[in-house]
């Protein structure tokens, strides 16, 4: 454990996590990812306003305002080639402070039937974000609802946007011994004080679909998050049945390997990820190549991967930059510019973070996927 987690505070969450593991011994990553996210009293997107220069990171939609015009364009579009509907679901999934939905919502005045036609609905379990959201949205053409769980949104034709969303889905990790894979579990440090990683005892059952030990070595790690899993699988029925698109933004990799990709991040900065449970960010790579397999398994299209600066850049980036810096002073004009650079450039968010769409089987090519 690094000297940030031992100088950590224990938080009110670790010290509940210690008295459940005493009592019924250890607990699965995504028991104890679940609990510092999502607690009802003391996880992190509970009791903390994460988004921001004052939180603990930032996303894209905050970095450049580029990000959610061009997404919402790409939204009308995709909303055209399903036939216009006059009534569709416009599904965002995790929408942080509500600045994408807003910027969304803006870029597609130029179209002014698709917001009549779109009934909002925000996936949101923080009471506090949901209030940020309510505030940023009220003066736009929408009247949003809010969902704690994707089964409440009701049936429709759907358009879904879902932007750092899967990667803080829980996970769960095997290792590689030498008697083959065990599960990574949360346990307790030697003193029985702190918090600290395990393995299992026994073999994880068969379903899980562990790769064969013959194409792993001692001491891989292997992720998989059934959460994620069932996630898609529910979008995919939802796209099969209605129609629709479900674009998926976020950091991860595009073919299945090996590694542990866990992290914490508390003031914009690496945290130890067992420590201060409920404190810091949680979140894990997203494995795109499982989420493409459950698409085409459940009949659904799956268009990507691709990476997030050249699916903005094909969606007309340094277009949309010039036409905003167009008339503007000098500095305003250069913020503009760095803040595209951000989101698109390699070097930046342009090269991790992956953009990828399941569609309905129906619908043609969405733009961006251009082969």
């Amino acid at each position: 454990m690094s000297s940030g987690a031992a100088a950590a505070e224990t938080t009110p969450l670790e010290e509940r996590l210690i008295d459940l593991i005493k009592l019924k011994g250890p607990i699965t990553i995504a028991d104890y990812m679940s609990d510092a996210l999502g607690h009802p009293h003391e996880g992190y997107y509970m009791r903390a306003s994460p988004i921001g220069a004052d939180g603990d990171f930032t996303t894209a939609p905050e970095i450049s305002q580029v990000f959610g015009e061009l997404i919402g364009l790409w939204l009308v579009e995709a909303w055209q080639a399903m036939g216009s509907p006059e009534s569709f679901n416009l599904v965002e999934l995790g929408p942080g402070r509500g600045v994408l939905m807003e910027d969304i919502l803006r870029a597609a005045r130029l179209r002014p039937g698709f917001a009549r036609a779109a009934q909002v609905w925000l996936l949101e379990t923080s009471g506090r974000l949901r209030l940020e959201q309510q505030k940023r949205l009220k003066t736009t053409e929408v009247k949003p609802l809010w969902a704690d769980d994707y089964a409440d949104i009701s049936p429709a034709p759907t358009l879904i946007i879902a932007n750092e969303f899967f990667d803080c889905l829980p996970i769960r990790q095997f290792e590689r011994t030498k008697s083959g894979w065990r599960e990574r579990l949360v346990g307790l440090d030697k003193d029985g004080a702190r918090l600290a990683f395990t393995l299992g005892a026994t073999p994880p059952p068969p379903e899980f679909n562990l790769p064969d030990i013959s194409e792993s070595d001692e001491g891989d790690i292997f992720e998989a998050s059934f959460v994620a899993h069932q996630f898609a699988a529910d979008i995919c029925e939802t796209l099969n049945q209605h129609g629709g698109h479900a674009l998926i933004i976020d950091y991860g990799h595009m073919e299945r390997g090996f590694g542990d990709t866990l992290q914490a991040v508390k003031d914009h900065a690496y945290w130890p990820p067992l420590a201060s449970p409920g404190y810091a960010d949680l979140t894990a790579h997203v494995d795109f190549e499982a989420l493409a397999r459950i698409a085409l398994d459940a009949g659904a299209n799956a268009h990507g991967p691709v990476t997030q600066g050249r699916f903005l850049d094909r969606l007309g980036l340094t277009l949309r930059v010039e036409a905003l810096c167009k008339g503007q002073d000098e500095k305003t004009a250069k913020d503009i510019r760095t803040g595209a650079a951000r989101i698109a450039a390699p070097n930046a968010m342009g090269e991790i973070f992956k953009v990828m769409c399941i569609s309905s089987p129906s619908l043609p090519t969405p733009a961006g996927f251009e082969s």
